[in-house]
């Protein structure tokens, strides 16, 4: 059932990213998941498409798009089956890249914003640290005045894409006497830059093929120019963009739910056992019903939410929902979907084991699920 809210241009996006996905990623993946990382022609592939610039402005390259482009992108790239994949792209279209449109001055975006469509510079949104996940209060990279430059310390932890990109927007404190939400700024930080060091890659349980790093600033001297918005206002931005990622994060747990369903439904309607198959077995109907059901509602909560976003309006309550409910409910439907696999979706290879990996992350990264319901409830009327 499509969103009542799809136009013709958001349809022929899905129908582009679909032939995408079924061309371009579904056939190298399993490969791509072995090398640990998704390569950089894929990258370019996908900027040569527009992919990356779906909500730029036209003038700078982009289509112009609105937030239902955002949750489109991530449901589709999540329909692959390969979540390292889909991170890769989404964290630079939809999480990192966004902070130089909404704050960059007319020289920054002109400077970076052809590289960043184009896939050839791809970039991580740098506000984790060891101490400060969820808390993004608790920031303890700083950034100090020096000359007419400033002066980079500290160091980051979890960040995606910070291996093998290219630019780094890192959130650091530059009023250490005030609150963080009064004293953090942006940093445009070139992976290049001396004194930036990848400190380790990180082992992760799933999304095999992205890459995410510690990272180290040590006396990184920056330029003027380096600054993005306005100092000490950068805590503002990481919460504006929050809404944008939390939608992408949205898009990308209904891609996964519909297509663990649609693998699932495929084989318990082939799988022989008790004399029949396991589709005939009522428990597993209804089971299967009642996910699709649930996974149904999701998807329409989803587009909703975006469609509030499009029109101007405040939904930090819908994003702040739909992240914490539908980061479960791919989990549990992950879940179910393995269990009637059976033994066969315990074995690496199969695409159900993948993804029981890849979404467990779901209810932790990009604001856990207990962060998220404190802000449904702080916005619950009496």
């Amino acid at each position: 059932m499509d969103p009542v809210h799809l136009k013709e241009e958001h349809r022929m996006l899905q129908d582009q990213l679909r032939r995408f996905v079924a061309e371009e990623i579904v056939p190298h993946g399993e490969r791509w998941e072995e090398e640990e990382m998704v390569p950089r022609a894929l990258l370019r592939k996908m900027g040569d498409l527009g992919f990356f610039g779906l909500r730029v402005a036209e003038e700078y390259g982009g289509s112009g798009m609105d937030a239902i482009a955002t949750v489109i992108l991530a449901e589709e790239l999540a329909r692959s089956t390969f979540g390292g994949v889909t991170i890769t792209a989404t964290v630079h279209s939809d999480m990192a890249s966004p902070h130089l449109f909404n704050a960059g001055t007319e020289e920054q975006i002109r400077q970076w914003a052809p590289g960043i469509l184009s896939g050839e510079t791809i970039g991580s949104i740098a506000v984790t640290e060891a101490e400060a996940g969820s808390d993004v209060q608790n920031i303890r990279t700083s950034a100090r005045r020096d000359g007419n430059g400033w002066v980079l310390d500290g160091g980051k932890m979890f960040i995606t894409n910070a291996v093998h990109g290219e630019v780094y927007f890192v959130a650091a404190r530059t009023d250490p006497d005030a609150k963080a939400s009064r004293g953090t700024s942006i940093f445009i930080v070139p992976k290049a830059a001396k004194g930036v060091e990848v400190v380790r890659k990180l082992d992760k349980m799933g999304w095999r093929s992205s890459d995410t790093a510690q990272l180290a600033f040590d006396s990184v001297k920056l330029p003027a120019d380096a600054l993005l918005g306005e100092e000490n206002r950068g805590f503002y931005a990481i919460m504006k963009n929050f809404q944008t990622e939390r939608l992408s994060a949205a898009g990308i747990y209904i891609g996964e739910i519909d297509t663990a369903l649609r693998l699932t439904l495929d084989h318990v309607k082939t799988r022989r056992a008790f004399g029949g198959t396991l589709w005939g077995q009522q428990a597993v109907r209804q089971r299967l019903a009642m996910l699709a059901a649930q996974a149904e509602a999701a998807r329409q909560l989803v587009y909703h939410t975006a469609w509030l976003d499009s029109q101007g309006v405040n939904c930090v309550k819908e994003v702040s929902m739909a992240k914490a409910w539908i980061g479960e409910l791919v989990n549990q439907t992950v879940y179910a979907c393995q269990q009637f696999h059976g033994g066969s979706g315990y074995m690496r290879g199969t695409a159900i084991e993948r993804m029981a990996r890849d979404v467990r992350i779901h209810t932790i990264g990009g604001g856990a699920t207990e962060v998220m319901l404190e802000e449904v409830a702080k916005r619950m009327e009496p």
